[in-house]
């Protein structure tokens, strides 16, 4: 049985080992870097399925080994830091991780996080671009060649602005994107002005596609930061 490998960039030998032996009691594989520079080399030559990464590294920012790193593979990037400031969350989020963590942290959702990160990493074909057939996610279904969605099998009626939302966050089952992101790719500009107008959008989409608008299933919000298609 395949083990995935994780690789562990944390120069805090407490939470490395924290890390390490929680990997182990789940039958993961594992390397570790303590600098930045150690771990744009171990991204290449050890070829994780995921990365944990800590922003704080004595040579390196962690934002810029995202940025490094997204210059040749999408690898799920997890930040586990101490930093909890909004703008940390977004940049790093907007650099290209996946997902962010903050310290301390519960070993539970560590791991479930974990596990959704390598779900995705899994199913890259299930999230092909608009062209290539049909997206579904428990009762969710859109089927990118007639341009329509399902829910439990009745159709629903998206405005565009609403279609290329979920879209977009389909095309990303799983990974957090940050308001800036979202409104770039929809509307392909970013004034912060806009921010209501997502949330105004993003509300009528949810009241259309969940049974529970308040306890969503699909779309979760991350409260200043953004949003994330929940895998069902």
């Amino acid at each position: 049985m395949y083990k995935p490998k994780i690789l562990i960039i944390e120069d805090d030998p407490a939470i490395s080992n924290l890390i390490k032996t929680t990997l182990e009691t789940q039958n993961y594989q594992y390397h570790t870097a303590k600098t930045g520079s150690e771990a744009i080399i171990d991204a290449v030559s050890y070829n994780p399925d995921a990365i944990i990464l800590d922003l704080g590294l004595p040579d390196m920012d962690g934002v810029t080994i995202i940025n490094k790193v997204r210059s040749w593979t999408n690898t799920p990037i997890i930040v586990v830091s101490a930093r909890t400031e909004d703008q940390d969350k977004v940049d790093a989020l907007d650099a290209g991780a996946d997902d962010y963590i903050t310290k301390p942290f519960s070993i539970d959702e560590f791991l479930a996080r974990l596990r959704v990160a390598l779900r995705r990493k899994n199913s890259e074909g299930e999230k092909s671009d608009i062209n290539n057939g049909i997206y579904v996610n428990g009762g969710l279904k859109i089927d990118y060649a007639s341009g329509c969605v399902y829910v439990d099998g009745n159709e629903v009626h998206l405005t565009p602005i609403e279609y290329k939302l979920i879209c977009l966050l389909a095309k990303n089952t799983g990974k957090v994107l940050t308001h800036n992101y979202i409104l770039k790719e929809v509307w392909g500009s970013v004034i912060a002005a806009d921010t209501p107008s997502l949330r105004v959008f993003m509300a009528t989409l949810r009241k259309k596609i969940e049974k529970d608008p308040s306890n969503p299933q699909y779309i979760q919000t991350h409260i200043s930061v953004g949003y994330r298609m929940l895998k069902v």
